[in-house]
């Protein structure tokens, strides 16, 4: 039987395989490469977003180009221009975040 992560440390990627692999009745390599093959898949269509069911959405998104003043280093008080760029973003299920934090 796969123990317990109670003493609040994270689930290891082998105690994660090896829970999931009680659960649902097969090996832990098999969980193995379903990870592998779900990651795989998901760095292949974030462009289109990627839903992984129950627990959120990774999605592509375009941050706009601003202008900033830096607080420190050799450029203290300037006005610099930040370009427009892309960046990947997770956003969580609602049901998610009603399993984790409780409903209101």
């Amino acid at each position: 039987m796969a123990k317990a992560s109670n003493n609040g440390k994270p689930l290891t990627k082998s105690e994660l395989a090896s829970q999931l692999a009680e659960k649902v009745g097969i090996s832990k390599k098999q969980v193995s490469l379903f990870f592998q093959a779900q990651s795989e898949l998901a760095y292949k269509q974030a462009k289109n977003s990627f839903v992984i069911p129950g627990i959120g959405k990774l999605v592509l998104s375009e941050r706009a180009a601003r202008e900033m003043v830096m607080r420190f280093g050799p450029k203290a008080g300037q006005t610099v221009k930040v370009p427009k760029k892309k960046v990947l973003k997770f956003r969580v299920a609602k049901a998610a975040k009603d399993a984790i934090l409780g409903r209101k």
